[in-house]
């Protein structure tokens, strides 16, 4: 009998070792804040992987890379490539994902074993397979695959919001470069301005209030230039640091925008399909709706815990030289405990998941709206500053040319309008910058491009890690 007992022993050591076999092993993963640092400031736009990833997304090959000019397509799929918050978003679809392979899970079996203490000839052996009923893997399973869907939308939004701050920094970029090109203008005219008033009043022709309001513009002008200037930068380092890149690597790019001074039309952009787009696009309404499927789910589950789980198998038993097999059953009794409580939460959480869809698609129509107004109102209004700039250039400041080449005005004059010229040419661009900006509203509105010559792509492998994460 007592090798009897031992080779049971045996029989199950030799089942939780081939168990054993099966078991993952920790791999540590330290981090070193210099090495991930260097890793960071390394980065260019050159990276291989980044060809790889902005080829596959458009569909095309590069003859050379990186190319010579980069417009907001093309700088959005190196953000899409870099940017760490989209490795936050990846890191939270892979624990959904883990997540599924944990609710699919199936129970394990229950070996008990009770040898007699402190007789040898006391001994049992019980094997019990626990069984759910009422489908509860199957609601755990479908919870967890809603909320997989939801941390997926999750990451779409983020990549919007990702190429969203990158619109803005380019955006910001190009206006600067503009009003530093004007503003030099201006600061041209104005030191012309304050020479020819000089010769007046040397002449005795003028105040020299006038010769000094004149220098005070002028030097207002050249602040005003400085400013731009480090606009430009900022806007570099703005640019870099929305794509996840240090500001060294945009040093030497070349930025593209051929169409920032030709916003689409309203008239291109129906209300109804703006509304529709809000509502069926925008991923935080897709990702609520996701997250109300997974609390049904779990609403589901909770009741079918009202059901028990029943856990059966064999046993036996040894007692005084006589062997038993039995058959055995468990069973929890609901008597005392019919799980109203969980069941009461998870409807109330259902109800509470129904309320967030409802706000949410309310927000977003309101903010659909909303942006779409404010672009109309800022189109009219560039469109508005485009005809004055026209008319002043083709009828005030041509006059005045021409009536100062047959003597009629000064040169004095003719300074005064081109300076007016240049005035309402940053006006112009003012209302440019509002128009871009309301442009850039309503794309958010909508999470896609409403510019005919942008593009987002819709089927980017988001989730896939760089080479380098892989290493």
């Amino acid at each position: 009998m007592r090798i009897s007992i031992a080779n049971k022993f045996l029989v199950v050591s030799a089942v939780l070792a081939l168990s054993g076999c099966a078991t993952q092993r920790y791999k540590p993963a330290p981090i070193v804040p210099a090495v991930s640092a260097a890793r960071l400031e390394s980065r260019t736009l050159s990276d291989a992987g980044l060809r790889s990833f902005v080829e596959q997304s458009l569909g095309k090959s590069f003859t050379s890379w990186p190319p010579r000019r980069w417009n907001l397509q093309t700088f959005s799929l190196a953000a899409l490539y870099f940017n760490p918050t989209l490795d936050t978003a990846r890191a939270r679809v892979e624990e959904a994902d883990a997540a599924i392979i944990t609710a699919g899970g199936r129970p394990n079996p229950t070996f008990d074993i009770s040898p007699g203490v402190p007789s040898p000839y006391l001994f049992s052996v019980d094997l019990l397979f626990p069984i759910e009923t009422a489908g509860k893997r199957g609601h755990r399973i479908q919870s967890a695959s809603s909320l997989m869907q939801a941390a997926q939308f999750d990451l779409a939004d983020s990549a919007w919001k990702v190429r969203s701050g990158v619109r803005t920094a380019l955006l910001d970029y190009f206006l600067a470069s503009r009003s530093v090109d004007l503003l030099r203008t201006e600061q041209d005219l104005r030191t012309t301005q304050v020479r020819l008033l000089q010769e007046r009043l040397t002449s005795g022709e003028i105040p020299r209030v006038d010769l000094d309001t004149a220098r005070i513009a002028a030097a207002q002008t050249q602040l005003a230039v400085t400013t731009a200037q480090n606009r430009i930068a900022g806007a570099r380092a703005a640019i870099a640091a929305a794509i996840g890149l240090p500001a060294s690597a945009m040093s030497t790019v070349t930025f593209d925008w051929d169409d920032l001074d030709s916003p689409p039309d309203a008239a291109s952009i129906s209300a109804q399909e703006v509304e529709r787009d809000a509502v069926l696009n925008r991923m935080d309404v897709r990702r609520a709706l996701a997250q109300y499927t997974a609390a049904e789910a779990n609403l589901q589950l909770e009741i079918a815990k009202q059901y028990p789980d029943v856990e059966i198998g064999p046993g036996y038993s040894y007692e005084e030289q006589h062997n038993y097999f039995t058959t055995g059953l468990s069973v929890t009794l609901p008597i005392f405990n019919r799980n109203k409580g969980p069941i009461a939460e998870a409807e109330a959480r259902r109800k509470e998941a129904a309320a967030t869809v409802s706000e949410a698609q309310t927000q977003v129509i309101a903010q659909s709206e909303q942006a779409l107004t404010a672009y109309t109102a800022a189109l009219n209004e560039l469109s508005e500053s485009d005809q004055l700039l026209r008319t002043l250039q083709n009828t005030r400041l041509q006059m005045t040319e021409r009536a100062a080449q047959v003597g009629e005005v000064d040169s004095v004059a003719v300074n005064g309008v081109q300076i007016e010229n240049n005035a309402l040419s940053l006006s112009r661009l003012d209302a440019l910058s509002r128009a871009q900006t309301a442009l850039g509203q309503l794309e958010d509105a909508v999470q896609r491009p409403l510019d005919p010559g942008d593009a987002f792509p819709e089927t980017l492998k988001l989730i896939e890690p760089r080479k380098e994460d892989k290493q």
